[in-house]
């Protein structure tokens, strides 16, 4: 249950976004992570990840920790490794770990020519969109590491957790008009 709350300040990386997005603020940064660059003749991650949404994402991440760190009923939770490093350190590792684990997903969604908020209806196509939910988790376990080893069992727990709540949050907004693609 530890992993759970460990995860907890990721819902700041949507939130601090989708403001900038409506608003449609920022747009010196709305520009590729790729720079349009191309291996095997695809795009290396596409339109959709950007400098801005990278920034973005870290920063809610980062904010959402440091906020959260106030309160002990939330902080006390959390392990030693964490707590040596402090909020903002344990954030930013945070945030990184968002940006990074979506990188490796887009990478091979680009390479099989499917496009961005799409999917396939095959067994690999189905296992992507499996992963896309919960791609995050395995940034997060890897940027964490100089400060907190999660363990195979926390990792799985968090990425179940954050692929049901990731996948409810993309049906209700395909519903609601917000998402252009069902998942």
């Amino acid at each position: 249950m530890e992993a759970l709350w460990i995860f907890l300040p990721v819902v700041g990386a949507p939130l601090l976004h989708v403001w900038v997005l409506r608003g449609d603020l920022m747009r010196g940064l709305a520009r590729p992570l790729d720079g349009g660059r191309t291996f095997r003749g695809r795009r290396l991650l596409g339109n959709n990840k950007t400098w801005r949404g990278a920034l973005l994402m870290c920063s809610g991440v980062l904010l959402a920790a440091l906020v959260l760190s106030l309160w002990p009923w939330w902080w006390d939770r959390l392990p030693s490794g964490i707590h040596d490093a402090g909020p903002a350190l344990y954030g930013l590792l945070l945030g990184l770990g968002v940006v990074v684990g979506e990188l490796p997903n887009s990478f091979l969604k680009r390479q099989l020519d499917i496009a961005p908020g799409t999917q396939r209806s095959s067994w690999s196509g189905r296992a992507l969109t499996v992963l896309d939910q919960g791609d995050l988790v395995l940034g997060i376990w890897v940027c964490l590491l100089p400060i907190h080893v999660l363990s195979v069992g926390e990792a799985l727990l968090a990425f179940v957790v954050i692929s049901a709540i990731h996948f409810g949050v993309n049906v209700v907004g395909y519903a609601v008009g917000a998402r252009a693609a069902r998942v």
